[in-house]
């Protein structure tokens, strides 16, 4: 509160009046009210029975009240806001007449104990997973068999409702990652990429109009593992980032530039907090990511272990080595890839081999559930 009543008086006195509330803070006035309510009519509850020894402990009224009602609903409104108000602060945390609001006006009052504003979104969320602990004890110390059956099964819905909500959240997580990635992949043209593809002038703008940007707008693709490795090549070492998705795997080159791919400026793109820290700070710094090659799909990845007494000569240590394949089982390209450490190394080759099992046998399930046709006449 101390953070958003202050915003609220500088915005009163024209400062920072860009900052959007509701993105920031969503419904925490609402929310606090709510919970408020609820501790205040919770302990009258217990101050009763304590004044009263023999009135019963009667929390049933208590409980239905505010948990069939719009408790655990209010918290969800601002769990489901919290990624989206995470990103837009890391983006504000850039400005410096915002980090003045933040440091000088907020951080320094005594009843924020030294925690900052990303340490104090968070805590909304810890509640929510702790009302359903509130209720167990509840359940346990509860005498009445029909009190208990009432606050068992609401304990229940609290913990189905926060499963469903944690489905959302992470939805939602996956879906500012990707867009993220989106403007830092670039996806260069096939001409740009190999000088033996000519194409008239004239036709490169109907080749420009199917543009792979769009692999990565599905929102049911997952994000796996990711980072930097080095690539070695037949004159010299290249640095790579390469995304390893759940049913392909995206090699890049990096490139360090003030200029992102096109001309735009890449100084003003938010950065996305559940992105790798590596990854922010290389986004931050201007960079993005060129497409080496087309994506490897996890069904045409040969994954095999490079030992290291045959890269002596090229000076190279903990390199893997991955295949492409076409349908047709013929080898159209290479990667030599060397980590910085053997246990790196290690993980990336566990993190592959566990996709690639992974897509065969979600894909085995999904033939064994098509409809079978009748078999072909061996006299066709």
């Amino acid at each position: 509160k101390i953070f958003m009543n202050t915003l609220k008086y500088l915005q009163s006195n024209e400062f920072l009046l860009d900052v959007d509330l509701w993105r920031l803070f969503a419904n925490l006035e609402e929310l606090n009210k709510m919970s408020l309510s609820f501790l205040e009519t919770f302990f009258e509850t217990v101050k009763e029975h304590v004044s009263k020894s023999d009135s019963p402990m009667e929390f049933s009224s208590v409980l239905r009240k505010f948990f069939q009602g719009d408790l655990c609903q209010t918290h969800q409104i601002y769990c489901l806001n919290y990624t989206s108000a995470v990103f837009y602060l890391e983006n504000l945390r850039q400005r410096e007449d915002f980090g003045i609001y933040l440091k000088q006006w907020c951080e320094q009052n005594e009843q924020c104990k030294r925690l900052h504003l990303p340490e104090l979104l968070v805590a909304p969320l810890h509640r929510l997973t702790r009302y359903p602990l509130l209720l167990n004890n509840i359940w346990k110390r509860s005498t009445d068999e029909t009190e208990k059956g009432f606050i068992w099964s609401l304990k229940e819905k609290v913990e189905k409702s926060i499963r469903d909500l944690e489905g959302k959240v992470k939805w939602l997580d996956n879906f500012q990652k990707f867009r993220q990635l989106q403007e830092v992949i670039i996806w260069p043209q096939v001409w740009d990429r190999d000088k033996r593809f000519f194409v008239p002038e004239w036709l490169k703008q109907s080749l420009r109009e199917n543009s792979n940007e769009s692999i990565l707008s599905s929102t049911n693709r997952l994000l796996l593992h990711e980072g930097r490795l080095t690539l070695a090549e037949s004159t010299r070492l290249l640095d790579v980032y390469l995304f390893l998705f759940d049913d392909f795997l995206l090699i890049t080159k990096i490139k360090r530039n003030k200029k992102k791919y096109g001309g735009s400026d890449t100084g003003s793109v938010p950065v996305c907090p559940s992105l790798t820290p590596e990854l922010q700070s290389f986004i931050r710094e201007g960079g993005f990511c060129t497409v080496l090659d087309q994506p490897i799909p996890l069904d045409r990845l040969i994954l095999k272990n490079v030992d290291p007494v045959h890269v002596t000569v090229f000076s190279l240590r903990n390199a893997f080595l991955i295949q492409h394949e076409n349908r047709y089982r013929q080898c159209i390209a290479v990667f030599l890839l060397q980590a910085q450490t053997e246990t790196a190394k290690k993980t990336w080759m566990s993190q592959i081999e566990t996709a690639i099992s992974n897509y065969a046998m979600q894909h085995e399930t999904k033939n064994s559930a098509a409809p079978c046709f009748p078999a072909e006449s061996s006299e066709i």
